[in-house]
């Protein structure tokens, strides 16, 4: 029997509201993740990614607002939760690990007394020495010494607070975690082992993973289903081997052939001309028109649906199917 989807969502949009008009970060989004799975989002900065992660928790910025869809998490339609019931959903159901761990951990407060908040916010009847000892023990198992736990945020390095933000996300074992470019800023090494790290607690703790990065190649390495976003839209969407052997968007195809392979001596990068287009005035039709090599008349002009080319592999353009001539 298939497992039932931890996240559901439906035709979801997302609106920020501003002085000089209204911007569709995200439109007619739609996809679902089962429990044990780990879901990549890609696409350049701007695509959505992030606000895409965030109404997840219901936490867009302002002047973002959900415009329309449906985000069911355990079944449960989130969007129709008071702030309070959104409370308890919020690290114990699903939490979120931010893109900065040096702004979301509070600089005046000990490490400890983050994870005592969390853990006594959701639990209020465990008594703060039992959540001091949960703490270390999550500490622990993300290989920071467990007698650190009265450090400030500032005494560790970038790293070992990315640690810590994982820690805190996994402290009340949600069935689901969105790691927003978590290994932003740290060097390669110190990626893998923040990478490596996630996948391992994914499987101890038996939850549900959304990666959101700007970087193909860790997402092909680390998802099992990927979704490539472009200007807010959905534009592909396939499992990892899927997408690796057969991209079929432009944009897709644009990311890989910018991908440097380290096994070659001689390779020609390229990379997608133009940039992404002004969300308060995006072009007509398809959004990537200005930018493609593939593009004729009908993409100017009418916006592609998103359709099943089989395999459980969906593509939003009229030119599916054909080979790039660059």
């Amino acid at each position: 029997m298939k497992n039932l989807p931890i996240l559901e969502i439906n035709s979801l949009a997302v609106d920020y509201r501003t002085s000089r008009g209204t911007i569709r970060a995200v439109e007619d989004v739609s996809f679902s993740i089962e429990k044990g799975k780990t879901l990549g989002l890609a696409g350049e900065s701007g695509s959505g990614k992030s606000t895409l992660g965030l109404s997840i928790i219901r936490l867009v910025p302002y002047p973002g607002v959900i415009a329309k869809g449906h985000i069911k998490i355990g079944g449960t339609d989130i969007l129709k939760l008071s702030e309070n019931e959104m409370r308890s959903i919020r690290g114990r159901k699903v939490a979120y690990i931010f893109q900065d761990p040096m702004t979301s951990l509070n600089p005046v407060k000990r490490i400890g007394a983050h994870f005592v908040e969390l853990i006594c916010t959701h639990e209020p009847t465990m008594k703060k020495e039992e959540a001091f000892d949960r703490a270390k023990e999550v500490l622990k198992n993300l290989g920071i010494l467990p007698e650190r736990i009265n450090d400030y945020p500032h005494q560790f390095s970038g790293g070992m607070r990315q640690r810590i933000m994982i820690g805190l996300a996994i402290a009340l074992n949600p069935d689901l975690v969105i790691a927003d470019e978590p290994t932003t800023a740290l060097d390669v090494i110190v990626q893998a082992k923040i990478l490596d790290l996630l996948e391992s607690l994914r499987k101890i703790y038996g939850m549900a993973l959304i990666l959101v990065s700007h970087d193909l190649s860790i997402i092909l390495e680390r998802c099992d289903e990927i979704i490539v976003m472009y200007a807010g839209h959905m534009v592909e969407y396939a499992t990892n081997i899927e997408l690796h052997r057969n991209p079929q968007h432009p944009y897709t195809q644009g990311l890989l052939r910018s991908i440097p392979n380290i096994e070659l001596s001689d390779q020609r990068l390229s990379a997608i001309p133009g940039s992404p287009p002004n969300m308060l005035n995006p072009p007509k039709g398809c959004r990537f028109w200005l930018r493609c090599p593939q593009a004729e008349k009908e993409c100017s002009t009418k916006e592609p649906p998103l359709v099943n080319i089989g395999r459980n592999h969906f593509i939003r353009c009229f030119r599916h199917g054909e080979e790039d001539s660059q």
